[in-house]
């Protein structure tokens, strides 16, 4: 009998994973980035870019793609992004987890006090940042679940999220200017918790099904080409779901349903062109917009369909529509779909070919400094064409929205070139650092 004892490791209950290969990492990384600046340029096409002047058509289909589509990419990022903080497909514990969630908590209070100040200076376009702090403030609870809770959470609020807000239009919800006339946010910007929440652009109560489907999708290891190919297949696959499913519902309605509503429309179309006729108004500042308004405050009343909150019916067929920002299941659907397909596509195509990367560079440049794209943009707009110092501005369309993409292709490649971030990115870095304090 020997003496000599033979140690063996003890089995653990599961091995550790091994780190992802510097190509399929550095992949994730940039694919992201690519995936957030084409976000930040659907959302310039959206602001300044121009609109089809048929509908029904493949030109106006194409050019009607960046609409909604781009805010709600760019949301579904932000959830993945949320995670990524948190730890991504490792979550963080204990002490790293607490200061990741103060960072979290820090840059929502940022982002939705900045968001509430570029409406409070006036400017045309629905800015989305304070609805983004809202939302991750929302999330936070949920910054610890397993991707398949965190989908079955994005299914639940995209169902349940329409409906409710459909709810809301049918009951009386004086509260809501109640409380709204209390809301500091609102007596500053004009856009409280309540347009956050429930009645805004962004409903905080439907969008945070983007939130959670990013969320889902950070929580896996996206470096792995098994995740990549499936999201390219679930990707799709909701697209033809919410898109097709909206079209075929459209297809089997009765036309007599929307044959009295069409002429209401035609009506008003009609009345507010005999209103502008003669007039310059596509050059027109907010002010001038603001006295037409007023002086053609009638023309308001021939708008079918009263949908102020608590005076009119349950309307099912609004859920069946799938158009830009119109908040329904099948839009959502569709929405998550095409971020999917995006997001795991371009993570798959960087991770794989190296000369993509140098080649689009200026675009991976500009993602990595979203915040500052974005909000360049609305500091853009805001003096072009808001608050022009000629007091006629400049025309919105094709060239406009080029010049746009052009300078900030050329200033973030420049940028990156000499420093890390851009420079906002730099503030709310630096804003966070206290969260190194926490214990």
């Amino acid at each position: 009998m020997s003496n000599v004892i033979d140690f063996k490791p003890r089995p653990t209950a599961a091995a550790m994973e091994d780190p992802p290969a510097r190509d399929a990492s550095l992949g994730r990384i940039v694919g992201l980035d690519a995936a957030r600046a084409l976000a930040v340029f659907g959302m310039y096409y959206s602001h300044v870019g121009p609109w089809a002047d048929e509908t029904g058509t493949w030109k106006s289909f194409l050019m009607e793609i960046p609409h909604g589509r781009s805010s709600a990419l760019f949301a579904t990022l932000a959830g993945l992004s949320l995670v990524l903080i948190a730890g991504g497909s490792r979550p963080k514990t204990g002490r790293p987890m607490r200061q990741a969630v103060v960072r979290i908590a820090i840059r929502s209070v940022l982002l939705l006090a900045l968001g509430s100040w570029l409406v409070a200076m006036g400017t045309s376009i629905v800015v989305i940042l304070a609805y983004y702090g809202l939302f991750f403030l929302l999330a936070l609870p949920f910054i610890k679940l397993r991707a398949r809770t965190l989908a079955i959470l994005a299914v639940v609020v995209g169902i349940g999220g329409p409906l409710l807000i459909q709810w809301l239009w049918t009951v009386n919800t004086g509260w809501m200017t109640a409380f709204s006339e209390k809301d500091p946010l609102a007596m500053w910007s004009g856009e409280g918790l309540v347009s956050l929440l429930f009645d805004g652009t962004y409903p905080g109560l439907a969008w945070m099904a983007y939130m959670f489907a990013g969320m889902a999708i950070g929580r896996l290891d996206l470096t792995k080409l098994a995740i990549q190919v499936r999201l390219l297949i679930i990707g799709p696959a909701l697209a033809l779901i919410g898109y097709g499913g909206a079209w075929l519902i459209g297809k089997a309605q009765p036309a007599a349903d929307t044959s009295a509503s069409d002429a209401e429309w035609k009506a008003f179309d009609q009345a507010w062109s005999k209103a502008l006729e003669g007039k310059d108004s596509e050059n027109w500042t907010e002010e001038q917009w603001k006295a037409f308004d007023a002086e053609h405050a009638s023309l308001y009343d021939l708008m079918p369909g009263d949908n102020s909150m608590g005076t009119s019916d349950f309307d099912w067929t609004g859920l069946t529509a799938a158009s830009p920002h119109s908040n329904t299941t099948f839009e959502m659907a569709g929405n998550i779909g095409v971020a999917f397909t995006i997001i795991a596509g371009l993570v798959f195509l960087l991770g794989r070919f190296a000369k993509l990367r140098f080649w689009l560079a200026p675009l991976i440049a500009v993602g990595s400094m979203s915040l500052t794209a974005y909000v360049a943009h609305i500091a853009a707009v805001w003096y072009l064409i808001d608050h022009p110092v000629n007091e006629v501005g400049y025309t919105t369309g094709w060239r406009m929205w080029a010049v746009f993409v052009v300078v900030m292709l050329a200033f973030a490649l420049l940028w990156k070139r000499f420093l890390k971030r851009g420079p906002l990115e730099y503030l709310m870095h630096w804003s966070t650092l206290p969260a190194k304090l926490v214990k």
